[in-house]
């Protein structure tokens, strides 16, 4: 079992940014796949972005490429989404995610374990 806690997630205006975390816990996290998902209210929940176990293998969703970076750091057993130049578009609960497999992912289907999620809400 793994168990995902984000953190970082709030309000700011369009143009701000957050640092959004993901504190894993059980097992090796190392050993994890892991992604960013988010659901905005009314619609299904979509991928943001993903990264292989040792981050070496990256993706992320065309809306947030050049604004989004996506990272882990294996010996704190984290995981971060960076965001920058958010826009209205970006509000939505944001989920972090892990795999039983060391290979990224867009689907949300293949992950096994997910966070709780944590809010983002961004004015114009």
């Amino acid at each position: 079992q793994v168990q995902l806690v984000e953190s970082g997630g709030g309000l700011v205006q369009a143009g701000g940014s957050l640092r959004l975390s993901c504190a894993a816990s059980g097992r090796t996290f190392s050993r994890y796949a892991m992604g960013w998902f988010r659901q905005a209210p009314g619609k299904e929940r979509e991928f943001v972005a993903t990264i292989s176990w040792n981050g070496g293998l990256l993706d992320y969703a065309d809306s947030v490429k050049g604004r989004f970076t996506i990272s882990r750091d294996n010996v704190k057993n984290t995981g971060n989404l960076q965001m920058n130049s958010l826009k209205p578009e970006d509000s939505a609960v944001y989920y972090c995610a892990a795999r039983s497999n060391t290979y990224p992912s867009t689907s949300s289907s293949v992950y096994n374990y997910w966070g709780q999620g944590t809010q983002v809400t961004v004015s114009s």
